[in-house]
């Protein structure tokens, strides 16, 4: 095993890839993955050609036993239809996501299948997605073998009810149609403008006629296909009585191709077709640019995605696998160890731990005894259980959190743009000077009246102004997704740098909430002792029980007699012939009041010696982060946890700070509420499935997230959980995103007002103009990629 550059990371021995927080230990080597595992056995036997003898004996290589019936459902067609990419007679193609795709040995084991099974004809990986799009002959092997397949080789499919409820969403190609065309036209007649612009003998006039001529044909293209995307844009602000910025760009390729057709008709002049179809070239560049950034993500997910896509029935004794929908009352459901809770039921056999993490934030699973109510949305930690089903899916406690109509209700679609407010304004000051200039001529020269209307409206165009929000959007997207923190569209760039007030969640938020500190206060205890209570904590599978066992340390191995669990009490057993009860404190001291923080209580021999607290680990960095914001925000935290920890937060948050407990969703959703009538721009940070509805109320609602493809709540932004501690870095880089924008936008007024100078002069000729419209954009592109590089730069957002 190699050490690896961090403290708490160890490299993989075939690949020298940073192992996650459990490598796999095989052969006295650590791995990363079992894609590395299973490389490094195949190539240290006779050859690759032993590859083969995966197929020929299975399970003499794949170490990994698959659950009998775990992919049954696949084998109904209504759901495995869903999953299928293509068909034919001979052939099936469907796409699985594998969350377990690591380093470079997983692509090389996933595209080798038919290496594997015969008869699988490809597999092809998609590392960045960690999709693997496999062809396979459905005569020999279905779906579900291929599923399973993949899931004994260490990389599971994960399926959800999502994937089959929804379509899965195609990359809009319009836009790069429609910008191939524009420069494919643009382009060529630059080519054909060449003359015009150097000048041509009079003998040629005819060649330049034709060359006009060409240069109409190839700006219809621009203006009915590729300006398209404007077009629609402008009219939906128009029947809502608003002018957005797409509303002067259409006027504006209108009169410029208007103009340009007159000149070329009467042979007055060349027109500008460069220019229109330059401007609509560039625009659609800087929106693909910024579309790109984010048309990966998924930030619409409900509580679908969160649940098994199906579970096991048991009928008449027998087990059955059935879809959710098909879940009916008085059902009674087998759950296994780490799946999903689908419906409120019963507990009817077996015992039940169950982590509510999701629903209700509490960080420590809750124990249930036959006949409690076990809810929807809790992960069942242990031995399989048996519950009675009481509520059907729909009728279920999280899927009326989903159902509440504040969650159904989307955030209004308004144009909010600081930018399209500008170019409301630009548009009348457009039309202002526009007027003017014509009744002066009027008054003056009433010839020169159409060219210098003509000319103002052309050249006094806001297309610098929506290009530098366009590609500055797209950059500082791109820059932040870098850092993982990842934003549903430009628009959230804006409400990012208008919030004023930020509240968090605790559990998953601020905490890890995988690990957690331990403090132990009391009589001292000899190390006899403490590996004595070490040995009976170990017995239990409780979480607490587990951590005590740790901190008494692992090799904690005395003989335990007369153990007895009572569960949601405690523990006791004979150690060394001392009798050692841990529990809670009524359990322990018979005493009637309750701690507010989490503890276990310690007796020996019915003699209380001490307690054990236990503390949420806050992540790396958080304090720092918590010091920088409240200078300049007023911050809360909403927690569904108890409040053993308020005097900490307290003291973190500072004393202003708003600070809650056992916050239900609903009652998150009132804060959130109460906040925003009271004036505030609220940023809501959470990750669990109770957060969601804060998430969708919140001006900016962020999740955090181990993976940003899997468990994500609605949201107006995804975080990775490692990238929180840089925060107060991505909110000013959005607020600089106004300042990269605003100082574009003021060299393209100066590029307006030079345009607008010979315009009314009408002195513009068609090669000032030519030059002028394109050098304003590609000016736009320099600045707005230059400022906005610098200053996430400066951020430290590289």
């Amino acid at each position: 095993m190699k050490a690896s550059n961090t403290e708490t990371k160890l490299q993989c021995y075939h690949c020298g890839e940073d192992c996650a927080d459990h490598p796999i230990h095989a052969h006295d080597k650590d791995f990363c993955c079992e894609g590395c595992k299973m490389v490094y056995e195949i190539l240290n036997k006779s050859g690759l050609c032993n590859y083969y003898e995966l197929s020929a004996n299975p399970g003499v290589n794949q170490k990994i036993k698959v659950r009998e019936n775990k992919f049954s459902f696949l084998d109904d067609a209504r759901i495995s239809n869903a999953l299928v990419v293509f068909k034919n007679d001979t052939e099936t193609h469907v796409t699985f996501y594998l969350p377990q795709m690591h380093c470079s040995s997983c692509l090389w084991l996933l595209e080798n299948l038919h290496r594997i099974n015969e008869h699988i004809i490809s597999s092809k990986v998609n590392f960045t997605r960690k999709e693997a799009d496999i062809v396979f002959k459905q005569e020999h092997i279905s779906i579900r073998k291929v599923a399973e397949l993949l899931t004994s080789i260490g990389y599971e499919p994960y399926i959800s009810l999502n994937n089959l409820s929804k379509s899965k969403r195609s990359i809009n190609k319009s836009k790069i149609y429609k910008l191939g065309v524009a420069g494919f036209c643009f382009a060529n007649i630059m080519l054909l403008s060449f003359p015009e612009y150097l000048g041509i003998d009079a003998k040629e006039q005819n060649l330049a006629a034709v060359f006009r001529y060409l240069n109409v044909l190839l700006s219809l293209p621009v203006l009915l296909y590729s300006a398209s995307e404007f077009y629609i844009s402008a009219w939906k602000s128009l029947k809502h009585r608003f002018l957005n910025i797409d509303a002067p760009i259409v006027l504006s390729v209108l009169v410029t191709f208007s103009r340009s057709i007159y000149e070329v008709w009467t042979g007055t002049g060349v027109g500008y077709f460069d220019s229109m179809s330059g401007v609509v070239f560039f625009m659609l560049v800087g929106r693909v640019l910024q579309d790109k950034t984010y048309e990966e993500l998924s930030f619409e997910r409900d509580y679908t995605s969160y649940f098994p896509i199906a579970v096991t029935r048991i009928e008449q004794g027998k087990e059955q696998s059935i879809t959710l929908p098909e879940i009916k009352l008085d059902d009674t459901i087998l759950i296994h160890n780490q799946e999903l809770i689908p419906a409120d039921g019963i507990l009817t056999r077996g015992k039940a731990l169950i982590d509510y993490s999701f629903v209700t934030g509490e960080s420590l699973p809750v124990e249930k005894e036959m006949g409690e109510i076990i809810y929807a949305g809790g992960k069942q930690i242990g031995s399989n259980i048996e519950l009675l089903v009481i509520k059907e899916v729909t009728q279920s406690y999280l899927t009326k959190l989903w159902n509440r109509e504040e969650l159904k209700q989307q955030k209004e679609d308004e144009e909010r743009s600081f930018v399209h407010l500008l170019s409301r304004y630009f548009t009348w000051i457009v039309f202002v000077i526009a007027l003017l200039a014509g009744f002066y001529w009027y008054a003056h020269d009433a010839s020169k009246l159409w060219n210098a209307v003509t000319a103002v409206l052309i050249v006094a165009c806001p297309c610098a102004l929506l290009l530098s929000n366009t590609f500055t959007n797209g950059n500082i997207l791109r820059k932040l997704g870098r850092n993982h923190f990842y934003l549903r569209s430009a628009q959230v760039i804006e409400d990012v740098a208008a919030v004023d007030y930020i509240v968090f969640d605790k559990t998953g938020t601020l905490t890890t909430g995988r690990y957690q500190d331990i403090q132990y206060n009391g009589s001292q205890l000899s190390a006899g002792l403490k590996k004595n209570i070490g040995a009976l904590a170990a017995q239990s599978t409780h979480p607490m029980s587990r951590a005590i066992a740790a901190w008494a340390g692992e090799k904690a191995k005395a003989h335990v007699e007369a153990y007895e669990e009572l569960p949601g009490k405690g523990i006791e057993g004979i150690v060394a012939g001392d009798l050692i009860t841990l529990g809670s404190k009524a359990f322990v001291t018979h005493s009637d009041t309750t701690d507010i923080e989490s503890a276990v209580y310690v007796a020996v021999e019915n003699k209380v010696l001490g307690k054990f607290t236990f503390r949420n680990q806050y992540r790396e960095n958080i304090s720092g982060l918590i010091d920088r914001l409240k200078r300049k925000y007023q911050l809360a935290v909403l927690s569904g946890d108890n409040a053993g920890e308020k005097d900490y937060l307290q003291q973190l948050l500072g004393f202003h700070a708003n600070i809650l407990f056992h916050q239900k969703p609903e009652d998150k959703l009132e804060v959130i509420q109460r906040l925003q009538r009271e004036g505030h721009t609220v940023m809501m940070i959470g990750d669990g499935l109770n957060d969601a509805g804060a998430l969708k109320q919140a001006n900016v609602g962020i999740a955090i997230t181990e993976n940003s493809n899997n468990f994500t709540p609605a949201s107006d932004g995804i975080l990775e959980a490692a990238q929180l501690a840089k925060l107060h870095r991505f909110i000013g880089l959005c607020k600089a995103n106004k300042l990269v924008v605003m100082t574009a936008f003021v060299v393209s007024i100066l590029y307006n007002i030079i345009g607008i100078y010979f315009a009314v002069k009408g002195a513009l000729s068609p090669m000032t103009a030519a030059i002028l419209m394109p050098s304003s954009s590609i000016s736009i592109l320099l600045i707005t990629f230059g400022m906005s590089n610098l200053l996430a730069w400066k951020k430290g957002l590289y």
